[in-house]
C-alpha cells in the first residue's frame, strides 16, 4: 500500500518513512502550498487540511499538524503553535512560564487520514515532557531547545536528527497503519 504524505518537512516525512514502511506502507511525500486554518484545536488543523489535499490532487492522503500543549499556560499555544514559534519564539514561552513551578508539557501530534469525498479519520500521538528554563542545543527548532522528553535530562535540541526521532511518540502512526490494513484488504 502507498501512502500520500502531503508535508514539505523533511523530519516529519522521514519520521512516517521510519515507522509506516516495516509496517508495510510506502509513504511518498508531497509538498502542497496549502492555506492553515486558526482553529482552537490540532485536531481540526490536521483535518481541514487532509481535506483540501485529498480535494486538490484527487487521492486519499495524509496530513499531520502538531502542537506544543502546556497545561499549566492553560493548554497554551496548541493549534496556535506555529503562530506562537514565529511571535514570541522559545523565549516568549519561557517568560511566560517564569515562576511557574508545574513544567509538563506535551507535543500533540494529530495524523488525518483522508480518502476521496470522505471526512477525515485522525490518529494521534502524545509525546509527553517538560518545559525547560533556558533554551539548549543546536539541532531542530525553536520549541525542541525548550522541550525535554519524558525520561530525559535534556531538552530535544541537544539530540541529532538520527537521535531525535526516537523520542517521539508513535502510537498515532502504527493505529493508522492498523486501520488502513484492517480498511483497504
Amino acid at each position: 500500500m502507498k501512502l500520500i504524505y502531503c508535508t514539505g518537512n523533511k523530519f516529519k516525512l522521514s519520521l512516517a518513512k521510519r515507522i509506516l514502511e516495516p509496517l508495510g506502507i510506502e509513504v511518498e511525500g508531497k509538498k502542497l502550498d496549502i492555506p492553515e486554518i486558526q482553529a482552537s484545536s490540532i485536531e481540526e488543523v490536521a483535518k481541514y487540511s487532509s481535506k483540501v489535499a485529498s480535494e486538490m490532487l484527487k487521492l486519499s492522503t495524509l496530513k499531520n499538524d502538531s502542537g506544543l500543549v502546556i497545561p499549566a499556560l492553560n493548554n497554551f499555544p496548541s493549534a496556535y503553535t506555529k503562530y506562537v514559534e514565529e511571535t514570541i519564539t522559545e523565549n516568549g514561552i519561557l517568560k511566560l512560564m517564569e515562576g511557574i513551578e508545574n513544567r509538563e508539557a506535551y507535543f500533540l501530534e494529530v495524523l488525518a487520514y483522508t480518502e476521496l469525498g470522505k471526512e477525515s479519520v485522525v490518529f494521534v500521538s502524545k509525546t509527553e515532557g517538560k518545559i525547560t528554563n533556558k533554551p539548549e542545543g543546536e539541532y531542530g527548532w525553536s520549541f525542541d531547545k525548550i522541550f525535554i522528553p519524558k525520561g530525559e535530562s535534556k531538552p530535544m535540541a541537544c539530540f541529532s536528527d538520527d537521535e531525535r526521532w526516537k523520542f517521539w511518540a508513535d502510537n498515532g502512526y502504527k493505529d493508522m497503519a492498523n486501520y488502513l490494513k484492517n480498511t483497504k484488504k
